[in-house]
């Protein structure tokens, strides 16, 4: 039976080659504690860690590396961009279309004083502007928006609301965890004060890496989540002041980051635009193979340059459970059915509490593998019937 992966959206498998090389470079090579020791294992340590903050920051347009603070993952930098910034008493603004990584810290962060707007999008998971700017008021501090999807794979328009924010002196955070490897992002250009991500999809690493992007000056309005040992200013016992050691506590994931390093450097020869132009072609391919399929309801838009390489839907007479159960039984096809940790997005595109099942296509995966599950899905359909 054939294995095909389109899972991607949940970690992206397999990964370029070059990421398993640099991390068992690392492990058999140099496996010292970055920044601990003065010895030249522990030097070279460090090395990987400011070759991948390097590599990262040409990717995202970020001028100075140091402003960019590595965490475990994309919710980790999220806890921090919001717990560390918001006080009660204090206004924030979300879209219907989160995932729980941003609506669940607002949530808390909303039962000890903060107030939360949630700005409802439409049925295609589609942001409306004036809406946004209605939410406004004077006692708003941040906007956070995800930059795509991971339900619809609807992207937001987030250079335009980068330039709201500006307009009403508004600190504004993207959650790229869906976006960063696949879209060209710039900081700059989209306007963008904090910016989240995740290692392990798009980016083409490992699981338990990720960071944030903080603009220059705005550390010294965010908490750190933790404080620690850093590897400097040992001989104080008050956390460093300054980036990236603010929010570095403990030893970093340094196999991993070796790993993320690799794969941005992946990309960074192959392109974004390319990577961009073969997951819109699979998707597109995809999304026109389903208009044959009769019992099959597709959410999100169907045009696939308005989306990541995220398509969901629901098979007639199967739940996306069973749906997905017997995409990876009968056909060997690894989807992920459910609310996807974004059960307000569900709400919105009409789809709770049953969800529906994610197809998610990445650079690797071949035109015959689309092929192959439209065939699955129209055998299916006709089980369901």
């Amino acid at each position: 039976m054939n294995t095909v992966y389109f899972d991607n959206a949940a970690t992206s498998w397999p990964k370029p080659e070059e990421t398993y090389v640099a991390m068992d470079h690392y492990s058999r090579a140099i496996g010292g504690s970055p920044g601990r020791s003065g010895h030249r294992l522990s030097i070279e340590s460090g090395r990987v860690i400011m070759n991948t903050r390097e590599t990262l920051s040409r990717l995202f347009g970020i001028d100075d590396p140091f402003q960019l603070v590595f965490t475990k993952n994309a919710t980790e930098a999220l806890n921090l961009a919001i717990g560390g910034f918001l006080s009660p008493g204090d206004h924030v603004i979300t879209s219907s279309m989160e995932h729980n990584s941003v609506m669940r810290p607002l949530r808390l962060l909303e039962s000890k004083g903060v107030e939360l707007s949630v700005v409802r999008c439409s049925s295609q998971g589609e942001l409306d502007l004036q809406e946004l700017v209605s939410a406004v008021k004077k006692t708003t501090k941040a906007i956070f928006l995800t930059h795509a999807s991971n339900v619809t794979g609807t992207i937001m328009p987030v250079k335009k609301v980068g330039e709201i924010a500006r307009e009403h002196g508004l600190i504004f955070c993207v959650d790229a965890a869906q976006t960063a490897g696949a879209l060209p992002i710039d900081i700059s250009g989209m306007n963008s004060d904090l910016l989240a991500f995740t290692g392990h999809k798009s980016l083409f690493g490992p699981q338990g890496t990720g960071g944030l992007y903080i603009r220059k000056g705005l550390e010294e309005r965010i908490q750190p989540l933790m404080a620690g040992g850093t590897g400097s200013r040992s001989e104080f016992e008050s956390q460093p002041d300054f980036m990236p050691d603010k929010y570095e506590s403990g030893t970093l994931n340094t196999v991993g980051l070796a790993g993320l390093g690799a794969g941005a450097e992946y990309l960074l020869r192959k392109g974004i635009d390319h990577i961009r132009a073969r997951e819109i072609m699979l998707t597109q391919h995809f999304l026109d193979g389903l208009k044959s399929i009769g019992a099959i309801h597709i959410y999100g838009p169907g045009d696939a340059s308005r989306k990541i390489s995220v398509v969901s839907f629901n098979l007639d007479g199967m739940t996306p459970s069973e749906a997905s159960f017997a995409l990876d039984e009968q056909y060997g096809i690894m989807s992920r059915p459910g609310l996807h940790c974004a059960p307000a997005a569900h709400r919105t595109i009409g789809t709770f509490p049953g969800g529906t099942v994610r197809f998610s296509f990445g650079y690797f995966n071949t035109e015959e593998e689309i092929s192959y599950a439209l065939d699955a899905l129209q055998q299916l359909s006709r089980q369901g019937q």
